[in-house]
C-alpha cells in the first residue's frame, strides 16, 4: 500500500510546479541574456586571438604571393630571391603566432570556428610542398597563384566565422568589413598575375578579379554606416585610386604600364590600414553593446527573482493558509469521530442525556465552510441516531424485563404448585414426573433470568448468607437439561458470598449447558474446583469438537470486554449472559483448549467473593428481594 502523505505535502507539490517552471524560465531568460553579454564581451578576445593573427597571416602570404610570382616567371634578380626567402621566413612567424593563438582558442569556440581553424592548419601545412615546386620550377604562374589563393580563402573564412556575433548591426558591418578585405586581396592577386609579360589566360583572369572587387567595393560601400564609410570613401575618392582604375584596364587591353608595381603596391598598404580602423572601430562597438546587454539582464534577473520571491511568498503563505483550515477541519473530524460521538453514544447507553455543541470550523474557504455545514449535519444526524438507538435498546430492555418478569410470575406459581403437588404424591412414577417438570421449571427461571441480564437490570434471586462452592457448582449443573452427563468433581471446603450466589449459578449453568450442547451426547462434562492464589477456580471441561484458535481468541475477548447485546447475534446468547455476569462481579471467564480435544471454561472468582466454611454456617438462605419464592431447600438433581 503506498504511503499517505498529508495535505500539507500535497498542498507544496502542488505549488512547487508553477514555481519551480517559475524558477526554471527565469533562469532560462537571464543565462540566455547574459550569455549574450558575455557572446559580445568575448567578441573582442576573439579579435584578438583569432582575427588578427589571420589578418597578419593574410597579409604575409600576399606579399609571399607576389614574390613568388616574380620566381615563377624567371625575371627576378638575385635581389629579389633574397627578398623572397626573408619574405618566406616573415610568413612562417606569422603562421607560427597564428598557430599558437589558435590553439589557445580552440576550447572557448563554437564548433564551426574550430572547424574552420582546422581547415586552415591544413591549408597552411600544403605551404611548403607550394616552396618546394617554386624553386624546382616545377610550377606554373597560375597554379601557384592558386595555390596561395586556397591558403587566403580559408583565412577569410575563418575570419566570417568568427564575425559571426548575436548583435546583428555588428555583425553586418564586421561582414562588409571583411568583404572589403576580400576586395584588397583581389587586388593583391591582380599583382602577383600581372607580373612579367600576362598571356591571354592571365589576362581574363585579371579581368575576373578587377570585376570582382569592384562589385565588392561598391556594394559594401552601400551598406557601411557613416564611420565606417569615410574611411572607405577616402580611399575609392583619392587620384590614386583612380590612376588604378587606368591602370587595370591598360593592363586588360594587353599594355601594362611600368608603374604599376609601385602605384597597386602603394594603394594595397592604404587600403590595409583602412582595414585596420575598421577592425578596431568595430571592436570597441562591441563593449558598449556588451554592456547595455549585460545591465538589461541584470535587471531583467533582478525583476524576475522580486517576482520569483514575491509568487514563492504569496503561494507559500496561500498554502499554509489552506493547509490551516484543512488542518482544522480535520480536527475538527477527528474529534466528532474519535471523542463527541462516542462519549454521546457512551452517555446515551447509560441513560445520561446528552447536550451536543454546534460544531464550528473557522475559514474563509467557501468549500471548508461548507464541509465544515456538512460535518456539524453529520454530527447532528449521528446524534439523532444514538438518541433513537438508545430508545430502541431501552424500549428492547423494557420489553424483555417486561417478559421476563411475567414469566417469572407464572413460573413462581407454577413452582408453588409443583411444590404441593410433590408433596402429595405417593406413586413413584408420578414423584418421578414431577421433578422433571420442577427441573424443567428450573432451567426456564434461568431463561428468564437472562433476558432480565440482556434488559441491564439484575434478577432478584439471592442468599443472605454464604452458599458453599460445592453445592453452587451442583445448583448450576441441575439447571441443564442433560444434567445426568454432568459430573461434579469434590472441591475444597469454601463458601460464596450470598449476593453472588445467584449470578454465579446462572454464569456456571450457562457454561455447563454448552459444555453438553457442543459435545457427544455419550461424553461427560466435568466440573471441578480448587483454590487459587487470586481467588477460587472453577473449570468446567467437554470432550467435544472444541474450537480453532481464531475462534477461541474471539470468544475471550468477548468475555474479557462484553460488547453491546446483538439481537442479530442471538446463537451466542449464553457467552453474552456470562460476559455480563462476569464483568457485574469482577469475575474472569478464560476458555482454552482441552486435553481431550474438546474446550475448557476456567471461571476465576475473585478472592473477596470467597471464604473458608465454619461450622456454624448454614446451607444458604431462600431466595428474597425481588424473587418471591417460599423458603424452601435448593434442589439439586443428580444422575443416578
Amino acid at each position: 500500500m503506498a504511503r499517505s502523505r498529508t495535505i500539507r505535502v500535497k498542498i507544496v507539490g502542488l505549488l512547487l510546479v508553477p514555481l519551480v517552471s517559475m524558477v526554471t524560465l527565469w533562469v532560462i531568460i537571464v543565462a540566455v541574456t547574459a550569455g549574450e553579454s558575455l557572446e559580445l564581451r568575448s567578441y573582442k578576445e576573439r579579435w584578438t586571438n583569432l582575427r588578427l593573427p589571420a589578418s597578419k597571416l593574410i597579409s604575409e602570404l600576399q606579399r609571399e604571393r607576389l614574390s613568388s610570382a616574380s620566381l615563377v616567371v624567371d625575371r627576378a634578380t638575385a635581389d629579389e630571391q633574397a627578398a623572397a626567402y626573408t619574405q618566406r621566413a616573415r610568413t612562417d612567424t606569422a603562421r607560427e603566432r597564428f598557430r599558437q593563438l589558435s590553439e589557445l582558442s580552440r576550447g572557448s569556440s563554437t564548433p564551426a570556428v574550430r572547424t574552420e581553424i582546422d581547415t586552415v592548419l591544413t591549408q597552411l601545412a600544403h605551404l611548403e610542398g607550394i616552396r618546394g615546386e617554386i624553386d624546382a620550377g616545377l610550377s606554373p604562374i597560375l597554379p601557384t597563384i592558386e595555390a596561395y589563393n586556397a591558403i587566403s580563402d580559408a583565412l577569410f573564412g575563418l575570419q566570417r566565422s568568427v564575425a559571426l556575433i548575436d548583435d546583428i548591426p555588428i555583425y553586418e558591418q564586421s561582414r562588409l568589413v571583411i568583404n572589403l578585405g576580400y576586395a584588397k586581396e583581389l587586388l593583391t592577386r591582380e599583382q602577383a598575375i600581372a607580373v612579367g609579360d600576362p598571356g591571354e589566360e592571365e589576362r581574363k583572369l585579371f579581368t575576373q578579379l578587377v570585376g570582382n572587387r569592384r562589385f565588392l567595393i561598391d556594394q559594401a560601400l552601400a551598406e557601411l554606416d557613416a564611420p565606417l564609410r569615410e574611411i572607405q570613401v577616402g580611399i575609392i575618392t583619392s587620384p590614386a585610386y583612380q590612376r588604378l582604375r587606368i591602370m587595370e584596364e591598360q593592363i586588360i587591353a594587353g599594355h601594362a604600364p611600368a608603374d604599376w608595381p609601385t602605384a597597386s603596391d602603394a594603394l594595397a598598404t592604404t587600403i590595409q590600414e583602412a582595414q585596420n580602423s575598421a577592425s578596431i572601430l568595430l571592436s570597441e562597438r562591441a563593449e558598449p553593446v556588451a554592456d547595455a546587454v549585460l545591465v538589461r539582464a541584470l535587471v531583467l534577473a533582478g525583476t524576475g527573482l522580486v517576482v520569483v520571491v514575491v509568487s514563492i511568498v504569496i503561494s507559500l503563505r496561500m498554502g499554509n493558509r489552506l493547509s490551516r483550515e484543512l488542518g482544522t477541519l480535520r480536527q475538527a473530524a477527528l474529534e466528532v469521530a474519535e471523542s463527541r460521538l462516542p462519549q454521546v453514544v457512551r452517555k446515551l447507553r447509560q441513560g445520561e442525556e446528552v447536550e451536543v455543541p454546534a460544531l464550528t470550523v473557522p475559514g474563509r474557504t467557501a468549500e471548508i465552510q461548507d464541509v465544515g455545514k456538512a460535518f456539524a449535519t453529520v454530527q447532528q444526524t449521528a446524534v439523532e441516531a444514538a438518541v433513537g438507538e438508545a430508545k430502541l435498546r431501552a424500549g428492547v430492555g423494557q420489553v424483555f424485563r417486561n417478559l421476563a418478569r411475567r414469566s417469572q410470575t407464572l413460573l413462581h406459581r407454577q413452582r408453588i404448585q409443583l411444590d404441593g403437588m410433590q408433596r402429595t404424591a405417593t406413586d413413584p412414577q408420578a414423584l418421578d414426573d414431577l421433578f422433571r417438570l420442577d427441573h424443567l421449571t428450573t432451567r426456564m427461571r434461568r431463561h428468564a433470568e437472562g433476558l432480565i441480564i440482556l434488559s441491564g437490570a439484575v434478577p432478584g434471586r439471592g442468599w443472605r448468607k454464604p452458599v458453599p462452592l460445592h453445592d453452587v457448582v451442583r445448583g448450576a449443573s441441575a439447571e441443564v437439561e442433560d444434567y445426568t452427563r454432568v459430573s461434579v468433581s469434590p472441591m475444597p471446603d469454601h463458601s460464596l458470598a450470598g449476593p453472588v450466589v445467584g449470578d454465579v449459578i446462572h454464569l456456571i449453568a450457562e457454561l455447563i449447558e454448552n459444555a453438553t450442547v457442543f459435545s457427544p451426547p455419550h461424553t461427560a462434562v466435568t466440573v471441578r474446583g480448587e483454590l487459587a492464589a487470586h481467588g477460587f477456580a472453577i473449570e468446567v471441561e467437554d470432550r467435544g469438537l472444541g474450537l480453532s484458535e481464531e475462534e477461541l481468541a474471539d470468544l475471550n475477548e468477548r468475555l474479557a470486554n462484553p460488547p453491546e447485546f446483538d439481537l442479530a447475534d442471538s446463537d451466542r446468547l449464553g457467552l453474552f449472559v456470562v460476559a455480563r455476569l462476569a464483568a457485574r462481579h469482577d469475575i474472569r471467564v478464560t476458555l482454552r483448549g482441552s486435553p481431550y480435544g474438546g474446550t475448557t471454561a476456567i471461571v476465576l472468582i475473585p478472592g473477596e467473593l470467597v471464604s473458608e466454611r465454619t461450622s456454624s454456617e448454614e446451607e444458604s438462605d431462600a431466595p428474597q428481594e425481588h424473587d418471591p419464592e417460599p423458603a424452601r431447600r435448593m434442589r439439586v438433581v443428580t444422575s443416578d
